[in-house]
């Protein structure tokens, strides 16, 4: 029999969850997302299932969906989490460039290779153009979470070098499609497992410098 001294206090605080196990419901969504990634890049979006997902995360399905109630929902936070929220950054980073626009077109490149071209999320690009036709509501967010902001800022970028008279006057419609095409190849080349032609020494840094040579060539206001 247990003495009325032993006995539990009927107001005894709960006890408090480890800082362990708070860490670990804190960083579930990001441990999502980052699962979902390499799923999505890995097998397509078509024939990634949620479950393999959750115990590649290390969680149940409810868990999963206690956080992105469909594939799609998650999905579309993996696109925002990897590459959309680098764009309202980068604008701001875009008006307070301090150079000339030359090498700001070179740091918009530098600045995509780092945070997406050589990142696993340059995956989703291939992903989208793969699987587009038979899901058309991801490809429709896909444009408005990546496509058409970096559009925007491309755009913003050629416009700075007319208006200063560093670029010559510019189809801009057909300029912005000149400067994104390179980038949509690297992705395309990165995971397609092609390797480049004729030469393995054809680094991605070395055809991005290329390009941007190309590009400036043809942009920039020649001496008279």
């Amino acid at each position: 029999m247990v003495s009325p001294a032993s006995a539990p206090s009927s107001t005894s605080p709960a006890p408090v969850p480890s800082p362990r196990r708070a860490r670990r419901k804190d960083a579930r969504p990001g441990e999502l997302i980052d699962a979902a990634l390499d799923l999505f890049v890995e097998k397509g979006y078509a024939a990634t299932k949620v479950d393999e997902v959750a115990a590649r995360a290390g969680v149940s399905k409810g868990t999963l969906f206690l956080y992105f109630p469909s594939k799609e929902d998650l999905f579309k936070e993996v696109v925002r989490h990897n590459m959309g929220r680098h764009f309202a950054e980068w604008d701001v980073e875009i008006e307070q460039y301090p150079h000339g626009t030359s090498e700001l077109l070179r740091h918009a490149y530098d600045l995509w290779w780092t945070h997406i071209g050589s990142t696993k999320a340059s995956g989703l690009s291939k992903l989208i153009l793969s699987e587009a036709h038979n899901f058309p509501d991801i490809a429709a967010f896909y444009r408005a979470e990546v496509v058409l902001p970096s559009n925007r800022l491309i755009r913003r970028i050629l416009e700075r070098g007319v208006a200063r008279g560093e670029f010559r006057p510019l189809d801009l419609d057909c300029a912005v499609q000149v400067v994104v095409a390179p980038l949509v190849f690297m992705m395309m080349w990165r995971h397609s497992g092609v390797c480049m032609p004729e030469s393995q020494d054809v680094t991605p840094q070395r055809f991005i410098d290329a390009q941007l040579d190309n590009l400036l060539a043809g942009f920039c206001v020649r001496p008279a």
